[in-house]
Order: structure tokens, then C-alpha cells, then sequence
């Protein structure tokens, strides 16, 4: 906040008109056919790398973006540089980027995580440097722009009336002039043509005229009538000189106040100069001290990275373990359930006697069904056996009635 504060309060609006640059610049370099069409992406908007409350950001999407943008100007520079892909190691690839940046002469004063973010004031400076270096590298200049010539046509400058009344009249009447500007100003050219027809026509009194009117009377309809009472001065074509001595007096004091503020800015600028030296030589030392914990943290985050991994495919291993526990213990349940079930009815007495009740009952049925038996065969044997009688009673009984048939 106090950066922005000694900066000056336009900086916070900076990042917009860069943004809008960039823009214009990419798309002379062909950024539609070369970077969207392969890529399969939306075209940027106009503050698209803009990081402001007053617009939507998506910090994944913007990363993504703004590496292979910066991928692809590099690879215009002449520079090998692959294409980063989502699920590369956003620190390893902004260092990338940063270090061909330096390589290319471009200045970097500001940490690498100012860029993960995908969008703000550095991220847009860096794809600015970047630009302008492929830009420099295919021969690019900025020409002065064309204009048509246009005949330009005189034209009447139109200022406000002038109202020439009396000295005290004047204050009182300053917000009176558009009330009475059409209705009672006075022409004096029209005046003065008017006149001039009057002469012309001769009709000029052939006497001198004297008035009766009371002097009174003559000064209190004077004061009536003294505010309605002003002159339409018509502007001159020739008052752009006017404007010309002004704009001279104007580029001299500019003048003027340049040379007074070129030297504060010199030196300001040495200031800096000598303070981002100081930056760069302490940020190179830094760095070549801090080289070896920066190497010692990538290599724990790549292991870090691999032990998540084989955490995820570890719990994903013991999620179907567990359900298959469940399903099993579930059907353990069921079996436990069966056997009680079986147990207590085998422990029970009360089946085998009455198995016992039903053999005896049976047995007590099958006696009767003997005797019934018996009594059937006794019946049938003894009709048999009358049967048998009467057969014989009556084969006898025909032998003895031929003899006598004989006889006769």
C-alpha cells in the first residue's frame, strides 16, 4: 500500500492501460491463429490479466494462459522452450520462465510467486518484456501514424455576448444575459443596415424634432429600460490569434517549468538507478546463498508429491477393502443368525416327543388297520367259500335230474 502511495494514485490504473497494449501487440504477432486455434482457447479480453476487485479472475485458468503465452513469445525469441502443461510444478515453470526473461536482457525485480497468481501488475510486465523482445527479434517497428489530408474549412468561432452597460448595471446583470439575449438585445448591425435604408429611401425629416417629454419622466424610463439596454458584438473570424498568443505563453511556461523539474528528475533517477543496483546485487547474493535450500525444498516437495500419491492410491486400496469387510461380516451375521437358529431347535426336546406321539399314534392305526384287514379277508374268504358251496349245491343238483331225464 505505501508502494502504491509513493508511486502516485494513477498506478493502480496502470496495469489496465498495459493490459490493453499487450493486447494490441499480441495480436500484430498472430496470437489468435498461433496460441488460440492450437490450443483450443477463448480469445482474452481486455484487462483478462488484470488483477482487480471490479473483475472476474480465475487464478488456475490465467496461470495456464500466461505460461503458454509466455512459452510461445519465447520460442519467437529463438529460445527452445516447451510448453507447459496444467499439471507441471507452477514454481519450477515460473523459474523457467523468469530465467529466460533474464537471458533475453530483461530486468526482474520482484520474487517468482509474484506470478502464480496468474494475473497482476507483474505478470503483465513480464508478457510485455516478453512481447516486445519478439517483437525486436522479427523486425517490428512502430511507424508514425497517416492522417488523410482533409481540407479543413473556416469556421466562425461563436463566443458569448458582450454586453456593454453601465459599470454598476453590469454586476447586477451578469445572470440576466441569457434571459434577454434573444428577446432584447440590440443589433447593432442590423441597426446600422437599417439605418443606412432610411438614408436611402430619403425620407429624413425636414425639420429638426423636439420632444415634450418631462426630463423625470424621460430619466425614471431610462433606468426602466437601461438592464433590457445590450450591445451584440459579433465574434471576428481573425480571434484565433488571440488564442495562438496564449498557447505561446502557455508552451513558455511549460518551458520553464521543465528545465526546473529535469534536474529533480535526474537526480531521482540516479537515486534509483543506484537503489536497484543495490536490489539486484543483494538479490543475487541472496540467491546464490539461498541456492541450496531452494534445491533441498524442490527435491521434499517432489517426495512430498509422491507420497500423496501413494496415499491416494493406498486410501482408494483400503475404501475397497473396507466395503468388502462390510459385505463379508454382514453375511457372517446371517450365518451366526442360522446356526443359534438350528442350535436351539436341536437342543429342544419337545420335536422328538412329539415324533414319539406320532409313531405311537401310527402304530395304534396300522394295529387297527390289521384287524380291519383281517375281518375284510374273513368276509371274502367266507363269500368264497358260500360261492363255492352253492356251485357245488347245484352241479349236484343237475347230475341228479339227467338220470331221471333218461328215464322218461
Amino acid at each position: 500500500m505505501a508502494e502504491e502511495e509513493e508511486r502516485g494514485p494513477g498506478s493502480v490504473y496502470q496495469m489496465f492501460v498495459l493490459m490493453e497494449d499487450l493486447l494490441d501487440k499480441l495480436k500484430v504477432l498472430d496470437y489468435e491463429q498461433h496460441v488460440l486455434d492450437k490450443h483450443n482457447i477463448k480469445p482474452l479480453s481486455r484487462h483478462y490479466f488484470v488483477s482487480s476487485p471490479h473483475v472476474l479472475s480465475n487464478p488456475g485458468e490465467q496461470f495456464y494462459m500466461f505460461s503458454v503465452i509466455s512459452a510461445w513469445l519465447i520460442s519467437l525469441c529463438g529460445r527452445p522452450f516447451d510448453t507447459p502443461q496444467e499439471y507441471d510444478d507452477p514454481n519450477a515453470t515460473v523459474s523457467n520462465i523468469l530465467s529466460e526473461l533474464r537471458a533475453l536482457g530483461g530486468q526482474v525485480d520482484f520474487p517468482p510467486s509474484k506470478l502464480k497468481s496468474g494475473s497482476g501488475e507483474h505478470v503483465c510486465y513480464v508478457l510485455d518484456q516478453l512481447v516486445e523482445k519478439a517483437l525486436k527479434s522479427r523486425g517490428f517497428t512502430w511507424n508514425r501514424p497517416m492522417y488523410p489530408s482533409v481540407e479543413v474549412e473556416d469556421e466562425c468561432v461563436q463566443e458569448d455576448d458582450a454586453e456593454l452597460t453601465l459599470s454598476k448595471v453590469e454586476e447586477e446583470m451578469t445572470q440576466e444575459d441569457e434571459e434577454y439575449e434573444e428577446e432584447d438585445g440590440l443589433d447593432l448591425d442590423a441597426l446600422k443596415t437599417r439605418t443606412n435604408q432610411s438614408e436611402l429611401s430619403g425620407s429624413r425629416p425636414a425639420v429638426v424634432l423636439e420632444s415634450d417629454v418631462d426630463a423625470a419622466e424621460w430619466n425614471l424610463e431610462v433606468e426602466r429600460v437601461l438592464p433590457q439596454l445590450k450591445v451584440t458584438i459579433r465574434t471576428d473570424n481573425k480571434d484565433w490569434r488571440i488564442h495562438l498568443d496564449q498557447m505561446h505563453q502557455h508552451q513558455e511556461g511549460i518551458n520553464t517549468s521543465l528545465q526546473d523539474a529535469k534536474g529533480c528528475l535526474f537526480k531521482l533517477r540516479e537515486d534509483i538507478s543506484k537503489t536497484l543496483e543495490k536490489v539486484s546485487s543483494r538479490e543475487k547474493y541472496l540467491n546464490a546463498q539461498l541456492e541450496h535450500l531452494i534445491s533441498e525444498y524442490r527435491q521434499a516437495q517432489a517426495q512430498l508429491n509422491k507420497v500423496k500419491e501413494l496415499y491416494q492410491q493406498a486410501s482408494g486400496g483400503v475404501t475397497e477393502r473396507t466395503r468388502i469387510l462390510a459385505e463379508i461380516s454382514e453375511e457372517l451375521e446371517k450365518v451366526k443368525q442360522e446356526m443359534e437358529e438350528k442350535g436351539s431347535s436341536m437342543s429342544d426336546g419337545a420335536p422328538v416327543v412329539k415324533i414319539r406321539q406320532s409313531l405311537t399314534k401310527l402304530k395304534q392305526e396300522i394295529e387297527q388297520m390289521d384287524v380291519r384287514m383281517g375281518v375284510v379277508e374273513h368276509t371274502l374268504l367266507q363269500a368264497k367259500l358260500r360261492e363255492k358251496n352253492n356251485m357245488t349245491r347245484d352241479m349236484h343238483a343237475t347230475h341228479l335230474l339227467e338220470p331221471n331225464t333218461q328215464t322218461y
